[in-house]
């Protein structure tokens, strides 16, 4: 039987639809923005007199980062170390949050708190920067995988996740079958964690794709091996300099904010693209590895 609401649920239904609506349209007018002043002539951005709408149609933004020869190598690198470090982000983090799930495990509760204390404690850029060169890991594209490739954050998610959403007793009837902890771990507890993985997946991903701050210190004599962001960067910064050489004559050379939309706008939309897939797994994944008390 269908309920028949009444005039006050819709005045309800409406206003929380509004209000939506608005905090949707809140959360997309910076990417317009960032986009309209990337296809706007330079003249407009310059008076500041692009909002939401560009004013006059222009890809000389877009011109000049596809003139480089090298961005598509960059784009290649940046794609091999994001599937490399996810993939091996994963692995550490499923492994390490299985075992610290099982209460069996002695000394569990101390190698959490170990491992959570590094998200508060931290060497430093200097020190880092001696241990990649002690490690022979300057100016290779281990230095932009190994360091980061394991989160506390994520594992604490992850491990909350196994802990609550894993019977115990469905590990043990596994157990008294003969199953050894891999073969729990890959056909039982992996495929009922679809949804955290896709979840800390993503977070891997995402994080990967949009750090540059590694490979600026790391990466100096081999430039195939600059990422995009780190290219991107670079390309920004000789913007700047020649806009600011030339006296800022418009038409010179492309102006530093229009080039800092072009990029940005190159840099998201292979994240933009792969979020839908995992987005339905998003939500779900957060909210059941999320910390309980």
């Amino acid at each position: 039987m269908k309920i028949k609401k009444s005039w006050k649920d819709k005045v309800v239904d409406v206003i929380l639809y509004v209000f939506l609506l608005l905090m949707s349209l809140i959360c997309l007018f910076p990417f317009i923005h960032v986009f309209s002043k990337s296809i706007s002539e330079e003249a407009y951005v310059i008076a500041n007199k692009v909002f939401l709408l560009p004013k006059g149609f222009s890809l000389n933004a877009y011109q000049k980062v596809f003139a480089d020869s090298t961005i598509l190598r960059s784009l290649w690198v940046t794609v091999l170390v994001t599937v490399v470090f996810t993939v091996i982000g994963m692995f550490l983090t499923i492994c390490a949050a299985y075992a610290l799930s099982r209460k069996e495990l002695k000394g569990r509760k101390l190698m959490t708190f170990l491992i959570l204390a590094t998200m508060y404690f931290t060497a430093g850029t200097i020190p880092d920067y001696m241990l990649m060169s002690d490690l022979h890991m300057l100016d290779t594209i281990w230095c932009l995988i190994l360091p980061l490739c394991f989160a506390p954050y994520n594992l604490l998610i992850m491990k909350n996740n196994f802990a609550s959403n894993i019977p115990d007793s469905l590990v043990e009837s596994a157990l008294i079958d003969g199953a050894g902890h891999f073969t729990i771990l890959g056909k039982i507890v992996v495929p009922l964690s679809k949804p955290i993985m896709a979840t800390i997946a993503l977070f891997y991903a995402v994080g990967r794709w949009n750090a540059y701050s590694d490979a600026l210190y790391y990466i100096k004599q081999r430039t195939d091996l600059r990422p995009l962001q780190l290219k991107l960067y670079y390309l920004v910064v000789a913007a700047t300099e020649s806009f600011q050489a030339e006296g800022g004559v418009v038409g010179v050379m492309t102006n530093p904010e229009v080039m800092k939309a072009a990029c940005v706008i190159f840099a998201t939309l292979p994240i933009i693209c792969v979020y839908p897939f995992v987005q339905k797994y998003f939500v779900q994944g957060t909210m059941i590895g999320a910390v309980k008390g």
